[in-house]
């Protein structure tokens, strides 16, 4: 018999570069946003929240001539031009002017959710995805830059990541390099190139600069010798390698002179120096930092990309206000790091938020098991009881699949003499005959 189909069904999918996170995904996720507020609230960041949508004008030519192609862009109901946001950084530069006398000078804050750029999606990359930024706003103490990849530091480290590097540079570096070859004009497009030299090599970096950018042999020469200058000992080394540069000009002995500042803060924090390094290569492709810059590579899986990049933005506020608001920050994209955590073993998929899965032995005990339930979670463990009284492998096989850390059988027995058997879904330990005391002692010890 041939089965109808309904030629007015809706196909089930989603657009290219979006997707559906199951709950394994998910839960994973707010696991990780919640260890990542905890980091940032410890050092006084506070929660903000801006609308996904803003006025074109307030978003356009805030990033790279890349980033300006890859908006959404269009008119509302209203037929006001609107842009779905990039990033988090643009918007607050706009939040802070609005919103300056209530929330007060210096201000830090953390911010997570959704932005979007419609790029070409690839492995741990996605044209909506989920940035956790913070940002310290009025100051230009360099405090501030050090203090920002201190959070770096400690967010991946509470995650259980510490094989990574924070990698560190200053575009004043990179701008002086502009002024000494007497390039500045072309600074932009300078820029682009040399944050492509991951992605193409530096071979087509150096043809992207005289090809495309209208370089000279000798100045693209010059610039790719010049971001092959990589610290490779203490910073300290490095930093006596490097002072001939100082003679390039103002702004590039301003910029290694706030880099040498910064490391003397660094070395006296709680940060392993293995973590970072300077690397004259890190230029930062959006066209609003001004001063140090970074970006974080996990070693074991450097093709991913950076997980968390940012820098200093003096100028950002300027758009929006006479009165300029120094700041600097930085966002760790949670997808792409998602995608690395899960690459390198370093997360255990869950189906579930319950620890505890109340197997159903007989349905005229339901009552009694789900107040059993509730005693539980009235002890801080999350619990989900099986609504029907199928063969007790098969809650087995549910608990197994979903990821409970334990299942523990509820029928008569269990009604008449409150003693259960609970069973480690995990190492396939049995612990029989306990008593709702015990049963509490062997979830919280497996916490």
């Amino acid at each position: 018999m041939r089965k109808e189909t309904n030629p007015e069904l809706i196909a089930a999918r989603t657009l290219a570069g979006f997707r559906d996170n199951l709950p394994a995904n998910t839960i994973i996720k707010e696991s990780m946003l919640n260890t990542l507020r905890n980091v940032f609230r410890k050092y006084g960041f506070n929660p903000i929240e801006t609308p996904h949508l803003e006025f074109t004008e307030v978003l356009i030519g805030k990033g790279s001539e890349e980033i300006n192609k890859q908006l959404y862009r269009f008119r509302d109901n209203g037929g006001r031009d609107v842009t779905l946001r990039f990033d988090h950084t643009v918007p607050l530069a706009r939040f802070v002017v609005q919103h300056r006398d209530k929330i007060g000078i210096p201000f830090k804050r953390y911010a997570v959710g959704n932005v979007f750029r419609g790029e070409s999606p690839q492995a741990g990359r996605y044209r909506e995805f989920t940035q956790c930024d913070f940002d310290y706003i009025g100051t230009y103490s360099t405090s501030a830059d050090a203090e920002v990849i201190q959070v770096i530091a400690d967010s991946l480290t509470s995650l259980g990541i510490k094989d990574f590097t924070i990698f560190i540079n200053n575009r004043k570096v990179l701008n002086g390099l502009c002024d000494y070859l007497d390039i500045s004009d072309k600074i932009i497009d300078v820029l682009v190139w040399v944050d492509k030299l991951n992605k193409i090599g530096i071979q087509l970096v150096r043809e992207g600069l005289i090809e495309e950018v209208g370089l000279t042999s000798d100045a693209a020469n010059e610039i790719v010798d010049f971001i092959n200058v990589r610290q490779i000992d203490h910073p300290k080394d490095f930093f006596k390698v490097v002072q001939k540069y100082k003679s390039y000009g103002d702004r590039m002995r301003e910029g290694i002179e706030e880099l040498e500042y910064l490391f003397e803060i660094l070395e006296k924090l709680p940060i392993n120096t293995k973590n970072f390094s300077i690397d004259f290569s890190i230029a930062r492709g959006l066209g609003y930092y001004t001063g140090i810059i970074y970006e974080t590579i996990l070693n074991q899986l450097p093709q991913i990309g950076s997980v968390c990049s940012g820098g200093r933005f003096d100028n950002l506020t300027k758009s929006f206000s006479n009165d300029n608001l120094p700041g600097v920050g930085a966002s760790i994209g949670l997808d792409r790091l998602l995608a690395a955590l899960e690459k390198l073993e370093l997360i255990k998929i869950k189906n579930t938020t319950a620890q505890v899965l109340v197997a159903n032995l007989d349905n005229l005990y339901i009552s009694d098991s789900m107040l059993f339930a509730q005693k539980l979670r009235q002890e801080s463990i999350n619990v989900e009881v099986y609504p029907e009284a199928i063969k007790l492998g098969k809650q087995f096989s549910f608990a197994d699949q979903k990821g409970h850390n334990y299942l523990i059988a509820y029928g008569e027995i269990e009604a008449k003499t409150n003693i259960y058997t609970v069973s480690n879904m995990y190492s396939g330990e049995k612990y029989k005959e306990r008593s709702f005391e015990d049963v509490i002692k062997i979830i919280h010890q497996s916490k």
